[in-house]
């Protein structure tokens, strides 16, 4: 902004000025009179030299307001365009040969005008300064006419900084006031607006001291606004350090210096005809920086990163006690909308931070009715987390993090944690979740006296308060959980129905839908499988065996256990995480492109599912669902196999299977043979089965059993459930491929064996006819021979493998299966001998 400098007149100037005794005395006398009555009209005033100097534009804006335009520091402000002024050696001689008194009289004018921002007659903005280039908030700087007397300048220049200050920080306080720009930083402009009505108090007592104090001086002046340089310089570097944090203009300015400076005379010429040269590429490089576009993150400092910023500088400047204090008053002030927001959140659930300076963040979109099909749990997980990505349960950065401001550097707006939280961020996090799921259940919380009280951040009883907010809503939605819920009676239920501690109803329902699970997965019926379970779970029950038995349905998988399982572990080496489900669709593509694949029998297909209701679902989560139906199917397909092969074994104890015949007959070899496969087969489904059940689920259970006794919070039990499906995944050996594939082959080979019975009795009955006739059916012994070499050659090569991986899992990864090497050693393996 220009302001009004008086034209000098034209025409002879006096070289000298001498005055008497009597005229020095009149002049000093009255100047402090002349100044205060002086008048803003236009017929003119006189200057120290007696000229005359006329106004030549008007101020219609001042007309009507009589009392503001008689207040002295006023005087100087200007409306609409003022007449260009005076430069060259006539202004800058204009105090040359004034005397000292009257020239500190002057400049002590000047100096009032300055410290407001405003600029002087003899104290002028510097050269380089342009209002419309420069950033505001670097403040206005300026520069004292050479012509005054070096011992005044010198403690003038010492003055000068606290004009740069006020409007560096004026400008800081217009800019930051703006909505975007949040809560915490509307705050600290608050805070810093207190102060600088202290300095405005300050310099109307300034004031009125000069126009009524004839002892008023250049020195008393420094020595009133001494200690407040101090003071507004700490606040000023604040400001400076809150708008380059999100501002890259210094780099931006320094490269497009180094950039003009490398163009040739022609490059330079084309860009300005263009209109992207000199001062137009810098006025739009400037205005870019302003509104922040440059910026690579995008987000502006506010919420937390504002109160880490002036944290750090309190702490690294907590040897000055001005500094100390003051940065301490403002982060005290700016963090009361923080801390209300912090307070809200963990007394009631309730995320109210809508310009995103809160460490906590809601994803919207992720409701409770995800529950139903999500198998990552997104609800819990990602329905509320915490900016900054980190998480209690993983050392891994969740996505969607920004970057931040520079490598290694703080993170951006409401991710940046203030370093007075970093200690408490989780419980904070946990504190507002548990309370959102208790409100989501239609259940009030109960508002304590304290919930009234407003606390500072630096505060002790803050903290205090945060834990006895975080103990009393993990206390609450655990109650809510164990008692009213009835969450252990719940997973007793799964573990009876899933894990089958008690399995006579599963041999009922296998006995009932025996015809059904022969047939493919597509024809099978669903509705008639429903059906059967009920019938079979209604069964003989009583006591517990009734509890939410209505809760179990049956449903049919797109894919087989184990193809499945190769597929996530050999793609992902961990089960429940989100390439689950991709896993699914990428084998039933597969299916699609290969249709002469044999079709997925009902029962490699047939699983149980789990409804549950919210807030249980957070615990009995489809995640959780998804472990339980693997070692459910798992059990399963071991038990069909033994109900197969015990088949086998009855159907072995008919008349052809037991006649007497010849010593050392070529039947009764084969016969021999076809017993003692069928006994290593069944023995081996046995050993698993019995180490599955015996030696791994039922001690896991009985240590969760223990951990929930004595659990404190809602995460452990979430972390303590998911952690006791994994372990009984992996000691059930469904995580390592190699042992998977062996298994599969093994437990293949063991169910075809079965389902052979068939053929292998009206091989008996051939040959048992044939000897009884006295013929020799050297077709049918070949062949018969063939068929079961076959199954004892495949049976015994993956046998030997899967011992070999399991011992050496044992020894290595997973000691949980030394009991499992002791069982597979009783299932001896023998050679083949020959046929004839």
């Amino acid at each position: 902004m220009d302001y009004y400098t008086p034209r000098t007149k034209t025409g002879a100037r006096h070289k000298n000025i001498t005055l008497t005794a009597r005229e020095y005395s009149k002049i000093t006398g009255t100047i402090a009179s002349v100044r205060r009555n002086r008048r803003t009209s236009d017929d003119g005033r006189e200057d120290i030299n007696g000229r005359s100097r006329e106004y030549d534009y008007q101020e219609p804006s001042f007309i009507a307001e009589t009392s503001f335009v008689r207040a002295p520091l006023n005087s100087r402000v200007s409306i609409g365009t003022a007449p260009p002024k005076s430069k060259g050696k006539g202004r800058q001689n204009n105090l040359d040969h004034v005397p000292l008194e009257i020239q500190e009289s002057i400049i002590l004018e000047d100096l009032l005008y300055v410290l407001m921002g405003i600029e002087g007659t003899h104290i002028t903005y510097h050269p380089d300064y342009s209002p419309g280039e420069d950033d505001p908030l670097q403040g206005v700087r300026f520069t004292v006419a050479p012509s005054l007397d070096s011992s005044l300048q010198d403690l003038v220049e010492r003055i000068l900084p606290l004009g740069t200050y006020y409007t560096a920080i004026s400008s800081f306080i217009e800019h930051r006031s703006d909505l975007d720009y949040g809560l915490v930083n509307h705050a600290l402009c608050a805070a810093i607006r207190d102060m600088l009505k202290d300095y405005q108090t300050l310099l109307s007592q300034l004031e009125h001291a000069f126009n009524f104090s004839p002892q008023f001086s250049l020195q008393k002046l420094w020595f009133y606004v001494h200690p407040t340089i101090h003071t507004l310089s700490l606040i000023y570097q604040l400001v400076i350090e809150l708008g380059s944090a999100d501002d890259p203009s210094a780099e931006l300015s320094s490269s497009s210096s180094d950039q003009s400076s490398e163009l040739d005379p022609e490059e330079e010429a084309r860009n300005e005809a263009l209109g992207i040269g000199g001062a137009k590429l810098k006025a739009v490089m400037s205005e870019i920086d302003k509104n922040g576009l440059t910026d690579s993150s995008g987000i502006a400092v506010k919420g937390g990163e504002v109160l880490t910023i002036i944290y750090e500088r309190m702490q690294n400047m907590s040897g000055d006690p001005t500094a100390n204090t003051l940065y301490g008053t403002l982060l005290r002030e700016a963090g009361k909308p923080y801390a209300a927001m912090l307070k809200m959140w963990i007394t009631t659930g309730r995320l109210d931070d809508p310009h995103e300076e809160l460490l906590v963040k809601e994803s919207k979109f992720i409701n409770r009715g995800i529950l139903e099909m999500d198998y990552t749990d997104e609800y819990w997980e990602r329905r509320y987390t915490l900016r900054d990505g980190t998480s209690s349960t993983s050392a891994k950065r969740q996505a969607g993090v920004p970057p931040p401001r520079s490598v290694g550097g703080r993170l951006p707006g409401g991710a940046c944690v203030p370093p007075l939280l970093e200690g408490w961020k989780h419980k904070i996090l946990l504190a507002g979740k548990y309370l959102n799921v208790i409100r989501e259940c239609g259940i009030e919380n109960k508002r304590d006296s304290t919930d009234n009280e407003v606390f500072d951040m630096d505060d002790e009883r803050f903290y205090k308060f945060v834990e006895n907010a975080y103990s009393n809503a993990n206390r609450t939605l655990l109650q809510l959980l164990l008692k009213d819920q009835q969450l252990i009676p719940r997973l007793r239920s799964l573990k009876r129905y899933f894990f089958l501690s008690q399995s006579f109803f599963l041999t009922h329902f296998l006995d009932l839908a025996h015809t059904e699970l022969r047939k493919s997965a597509k024809s099978a019926s669903i509705v008639k499988f429903q059906s059967l379970l009920e019938l079979a779970l209604n069964t003989d029950v009583h006591g517990d065996d009734t509890l939410f038995r209505e809760d179990v349905k049956v449903t049919m998988t797109s894919s087989g256990l184990y193809e499945w399982l190769m597929k996530v572990v050999g793609e992902s080496g961990q089960i429940g995480n989100g390439d689950d489900i991709d896993a699914s669709q990428a084998l039933k593509r597969d299916k699609e492109k290969d249709p002469d694949k044999k079709p997925l029998l009902a029962i490699d297909a047939l699983a149980f599912d789990y409804s549950v209701k919210f807030p249980l679902s957070l615990v009995v989560s489809r995640k959780t669902i998804l472990r339980y139906q693997l070692l459910f199917r798992f059990l399963l397909h071991l038990k069909h196999v033994e109900q197969s092969l015990s088949a086998m074994w009855i159907e072995h104890k008919t008349t052809v299977w037991r006649r007497q015949s010849g010593d050392n007959t070529e039947f009764d070899r084969w016969r021999s043979r076809v017993f003692l496969l069928r006994a290593r087969m069944l023995s081996f489904v046995q050993q698993i089965l019995a180490f599955a059940t015996f030696e791994v689920l039922e001690p896991n259970w009985r240590a969760l059993e223990a951990k929930l006794e004595k659990v404190s919070t809602v995460d452990q039990l979430l972390r303590d459930h998911v952690d006791f499906l994994d372990t009984c995944l992996k000691e059930c050996m469904l995580t390592s491929s190699k042992l998977l594939k062996a298994f599969s082959r093994l437990i293949v080979t063991c169910s075809t064996f079965a389902m052979y019975t068939a053929m292998f009795t009206k091989s008996a009955n051939q040959a048992s006819a044939s000897e009884d006739a006295g013929e020799t059916d050297d077709q049918g012994k070949a062949k018969r021979w063939d068929v079961f070499l076959k199954f004892e050659t495949n049976f015994n090569h993956w046998f030997k493998i899967y011992l070999d991986c399991v011992q050496f899992y044992a020894s290595s990864e997973n000691v949980s299966l030394l009991p499992l090497v002791v069982r597979l050693n009783s299932v001896k393996a023998t050679s083949a001998p020959s046929s004839t």
